[in-house]
């Protein structure tokens, strides 16, 4: 049975300790620990079986009984937090993203190459079951070379001003999970990007510094061309959407929905909305992701997700921003030379 720390006692915090607790076999969740641990939580926690609560995480660090770390923390906190665990010699599990300044992710790179610790970066959408399947028609040359590939991923509404204010921009906060979503449907890299936006939605997110709608085009190093278009309001669900398209043919996916029915009578012809929140869209993906680390440690195998590859979609994000900001392309190799990469 191997134990598990989580840091960080929020909404994704409870989500890997229920998926690890109720569908996660030979591991448990020994300890969980946040700064701001309220009764409800405290309650919560024990409910799920949880018996060691803490405020201070370094003394899930210090227990020697527990040999993975799940990062559910701030971001602003990802990169220490990951330091330290790496220091204490505990294969980690960190929500994205790693940090978004890369000075941060390459001392933790840095750190990873003088230790035995595994570390594998949350990106759940490669654990999605409709991801998964598109992904590998396009691995097996179901498609033939890839030509273009298109990402819709629209949240049904904004998270607060507040949230926006912290977040590192849309980029670095919502893109940066389709920018993955471009590597890892294409197994290629990118080598360029134009992004155009505005505030679309809501103007406090213009006058917080952001944008609320956005369309980013991207070369990859192949040749093929890739299209994101973003937008913090989709008022008829959380809309998640790719299609390949290729020489010999296309693969695409749509949105899950609560259940296939098409109703067509007099009044017209209707289907499920797709489901509303990211929770409900990706629980199974959640599960996935984790279990997927959990056994890449007990089979001492390379994770599936790893520093690197938490790495690119900032570099990215980056590029994107410089993009907006100076509405230019702006090559990926910019940005890696900027941070000595």
């Amino acid at each position: 049975m191997i134990n598990i720390g989580i840091i960080g006692a929020g909404r994704i915090g409870k989500v890997h300790a229920e998926s690890v607790m109720r569908f996660v076999k030979n591991a448990t969740v020994k300890a969980i620990a946040d700064p701001y641990m309220n009764d409800a939580t405290i309650a919560w926690a024990k409910e799920m079986g949880i018996n060691e609560i803490y405020t201070d995480y370094h003394k899930i660090l210090e227990d020697k009984d527990i040999e993975i770390v799940l990062i559910c923390s701030s971001t602003d906190t990802h990169s220490k937090i990951s330091l330290e665990a790496i220091s204490a010699g505990k294969h980690i599990f960190c929500e994205k993203p790693i940090d978004h300044d890369v000075n941060k992710i390459k001392e933790v790179m840095e750190a990873l190459k003088n230790s035995n610790v595994k570390y594998q970066v949350g990106f759940n959408r490669r654990f999605d079951h409709n991801f998964m399947a598109a992904r590998e028609a396009v691995k097996a040359g179901k498609i033939g070379d890839l030509n273009i590939l298109k990402i819709c991923s629209r949240d049904p509404g904004a998270p607060p001003v507040s949230y926006i204010k912290v977040s590192g921009g849309i980029f670095l906060d919502m893109t940066i999970h389709d920018f993955d979503m471009v590597r890892f449907m294409s197994g290629d890299e990118v080598e360029e990007v134009y992004a155009i936006g505005g505030v679309l939605v809501d103007p406090a997110i213009g006058e917080a510094g952001d944008i609320d709608t956005a369309i980013i085009t991207l070369k990859l190093k192949s040749g093929a061309l890739a299209v994101i278009d973003n937008c913090r309001r989709a008022t008829y669900g959380y809309d998640q959407r790719v299609e390949a398209f290729g020489s010999l043919g296309q693969v695409a996916i749509g949105n899950d929905t609560d259940s296939l029915a098409v109703i067509s009578n007099a009044d017209g012809v209707t289907a499920e909305k797709p489901k509303l929140f990211f929770l409900e869209r990706y629980m199974g993906a959640y599960t996935a992701e984790v279990n997927s680390f959990i056994q890449a440690v007990q089979n001492d195998t390379p994770t599936e997700v790893n520093v690197i590859d938490g790495l690119k979609p900032v570099l990215i994000g980056l590029a994107a921003k410089l993009s907006l900001k100076e509405n230019r392309p702006v090559k990926i190799k910019e940005i890696e030379e900027q941070y000595g990469l």
